[in-house]
């Protein structure tokens, strides 16, 4: 019998084993031949030997993760095309924006049967106010969306509010089956339950955008520091290339008032997470963000926004707490009120972890994806 040729399609190199490995894991164990295509992957890195090791076949391909460069995105989409029919590639799936549009496209030029989307979040262009480059960037994604997800056999979302946006946008025909899976979900044997630290600690891990709620963790921090100055706010993340990054100096001048502890990025978060009492992710908007998972499943509780992504992760008062969007001052009297009760921060972090292994199993999620691409 012929092992099904499948194409996952990225953008960026890290996202690969930290994201999709248990997915490319599955699609193996499947009986499909993997191939990745993804931009600038270190050929001596441990990603690229975990790859390998795994008889995962891998393609670079001429794709920015950032910018809109018509001559060098045209360049990417044709290349794409050639590499799906150079392999007979039978099954193809994007994840991001720039794969989901140009993988989705190529594979409709390259001829391939069964093309599918991985709508992540949303990301730079649809949150915030849609005014200047952001109100051009738009209108741009939302019309390549409109015509490469026209394209696609199945479109996969990581939550039911991005969905909804896309169908009221009419960014998708009403004849494309759509399917909403819990997030990309986390290995619970991997992230274990790890014991409480001492005294209370809050963390929050991501790209330092505007976005994600950074500049309100900083600020409800100095809110809380007024109250308990004894309490640490840690910070994992990197600046990233995007109009929406938080400034070095502002980053600076946070780590020099003594408001924020900075780890720089990490390999693996788990020893921020076991360093932590409470989980926090003020973000706008996410697909499900990983982070949290990762935080559930190790038993923290979780402070994030009622956001479309944030609100699926987290209970109102179960598991965690929901603030609303952009509220430096709520999102500070939720952290005071578990400072305050830490019997509480206890039995939310418990109620988390149950939760991970309930809904959020990367292995659950996984079989999900397989069975509604027909893979097994």
């Amino acid at each position: 019998m012929t092992k099904s040729v499948f194409l996952l399609v990225a953008s960026f190199p890290d996202s690969l084993i930290k994201f999709r490995g248990p997915l490319i894991e599955a699609l193996l164990t499947a009986g499909c031949e993997v191939h990745v295509a993804v931009p600038g992957l270190d050929p001596d890195s441990d990603i690229a030997a975990r790859l390998k090791m795994l008889s995962v076949q891998v393609h670079d391909i001429p794709l920015q993760r950032t910018g809109m460069n018509p001559v060098k995105d045209l360049s990417a989409l044709f290349a794409l095309r050639t590499l799906m029919r150079k392999i007979g590639a039978d099954c193809v799936l994007g994840y991001t924006i720039k794969p989901v549009i140009y993988g989705s496209l190529a594979a409709w030029l390259a001829g391939v049967t069964n093309r599918f989307a991985l709508i992540t979040g949303l990301g730079y262009a649809f949150t915030g106010e849609a005014t200047g480059l952001r109100r051009v960037l738009r209108t741009l994604i939302q019309q390549l969306y409109r015509f490469s997800l026209s394209r696609n056999r199945l479109v996969f979302f990581q939550n039911p509010d991005d969905e909804a946006l896309f169908r009221a946008l009419s960014l998708l025909k009403p004849a494309i089956p759509t399917y909403v899976v819990n997030g990309s979900g986390v290995d619970v044997a991997e992230y274990t339950v790890a014991g409480l630290p001492e005294k209370p600690s809050f963390l929050l891990i991501a790209r330092l955008l505007g976005d994600k709620g950074v500049r309100e963790y900083a600020q409800a921090a100095a809110l809380v520091k007024e109250r308990f100055p004894e309490v640490t706010f840690r910070l994992v993340g990197w600046i990233d290339d995007n109009p929406d990054a938080i400034s070095q100096a502002e980053l600076d001048a946070w780590i020099s008032a003594g408001t924020i502890e900075f780890l720089g990025k990490l390999s693996d978060v788990r020893p921020a997470i076991v360093d932590s009492s409470v989980y926090v992710l003020p973000s706008y908007r996410e697909g499900t963000p990983r982070t949290v998972l990762e935080a559930m499943a190790m038993g923290r509780a979780v402070i994030t926004t009622d956001a479309p992504g944030c609100r699926e992760t987290v209970v109102n008062g179960d598991n965690g707490y929901l603030v609303p969007v952009q509220d430096a001052p709520a999102l500070a009297a939720s952290m005071m009120k578990l400072i305050e009760s830490p019997d509480r921060v206890a039995a939310m972090g418990s109620r988390s972890r149950q939760m991970a292994e309930d809904k959020y199993d990367v292995h659950k999620v996984n079989a999900v994806m397989l069975r509604e691409m027909g893979l097994t």
